[in-house]
């Protein structure tokens, strides 16, 4: 561990489950099933899965025909996003009673730097153990969660334990901890970089460790850095309690493939519409405006186009939008559509904390 590193208290929490366990939690009579959250067996991608469901290779992101083929049993529920919004609320409560530097990842997920806190307590494990208690006695789900010097040990640490476990890791164990980490449990690093790495004969993080700064930049550009100083135990970046908005999008998932584009244009009208709403709420505009394409063999593509002046209204926000579909031919049917506002004008602006989903 470099000696000049800031030795911060950091603790991330993260909800077992989140998702699916509300549903449980509010429908006893699936406790203990297999459920997946979105989707249904014949369309749709799944949102959340319970632990009875990922024992049989249930996952977030798979498609619903997938996950009923996977595990015959499953029950798809429809998602409640408001309730879920409303738990969060109640969660992140909590944390504040703890410290005002918290970081909310997503309605699950968070940060806390309890350096300096306000109980006095010297210890984040304890902290950390009596916050996930007080989840559980005063909201009723579980909850996992990782503790260490910075972010991203921390956020890797709360992977460890789950569900409803915790793993600290600090001083003499951090460098050794990293060293034996798998290179997949590194955060920030995907299937398509697990994969390049192990071509490069890179497997753990003692590997890691082994590739200078060159090599690693020489094939992994700009993240080359980020992987030399993590798997060295240094990641200085603080907890942000007001994270700037960089993207606000609306989506919709259609339960029949969309061949023609008339009836994608009606679609998209009303997605437009949804988005106006949400960024004219939180007084956003932008610049760049992307389409975003998913056809039928879930094949992914998108178009954008970047204007001399911030938009926010649906009118011109569809016109645009407009534009970009008739860009080039469409190559398949398509399953969802959706629309982003970027290059926003929150600098200039209020930072806000949002997280947008269009129910499907």
């Amino acid at each position: 561990m470099d000696a000049t590193t800031f030795q911060r208290k950091i603790i991330h929490i993260d909800m077992d489950a989140f998702y699916a366990s509300v549903e449980q939690m509010d429908n006893p009579s699936l406790k203990g099933k297999p459920i997946a959250v979105g989707g249904n067996e014949n369309r749709g991608v799944v949102s959340a899965a319970s632990y009875e469901a990922r024992k049989f290779g249930v996952r977030s992101a798979l498609s619903g025909v997938l996950a009923k083929k996977y595990c015959p049993e499953l029950i798809f529920v429809r998602p409640r996003f408001d309730r879920y919004k409303e738990i969060s609320r109640q969660i992140q409560r909590i944390f504040y009673e703890y410290t005002d530097l918290v970081e909310p990842l997503s309605l699950d997920e968070a940060y806390l730097d309890v350096t300096q806190n306000k109980k006095g307590n010297p210890s984040a494990t304890l902290l950390a153990k009596e916050i996930r208690t007080r989840i559980l006695n005063e909201v009723g789900l579980t909850a996992s969660a990782g503790i260490s010097v910075n972010k991203f040990i921390a956020k890797v640490a709360s992977d460890f334990n789950k569900p409803n476990g915790q793993t600290t890791v600090s001083g003499d164990d951090i460098i050794p901890f990293l060293e034996n980490l798998p290179i997949q449990k590194f955060y920030g690093v995907g299937k398509v970089t697990t994969e390049k790495m192990y071509q490069l004969g890179i497997f753990t993080g003692l590997d890691l460790k082994r590739k200078d700064l060159q090599f690693l930049e020489q094939h992994f550009g700009k993240s080359g850095s980020y992987y030399y100083n993590v798997v060295r135990g240094i990641h200085n970046s603080p907890v942000q309690p007001k994270r700037t908005t960089k993207s606000v999008a609306a989506e919709h998932t259609f339960d029949v493939n969309l061949s023609s584009e008339i009836f994608m244009l009606e679609q998209l009208e009303s997605i437009a519409g949804h988005l106006e709403k949400r960024v004219q709420k939180h007084a956003i505009s932008g610049k760049t405006i992307t389409l975003k394409i998913k056809y039928s063999d879930f094949s992914q593509q998108t178009r954008s186009k970047t204007m001399p002046y911030f938009v926010s209204d649906r009118n011109l926000i569809f016109e645009i939008v407009k534009e970009l579909l008739y860009q080039e031919r469409l190559k398949e049917s398509v399953r969802l559509l959706g629309i982003a506002l970027s290059n926003l004008n929150t600098e200039q602006k209020k930072t806000v904390v949002i997280q947008l989903q269009f129910d499907f």
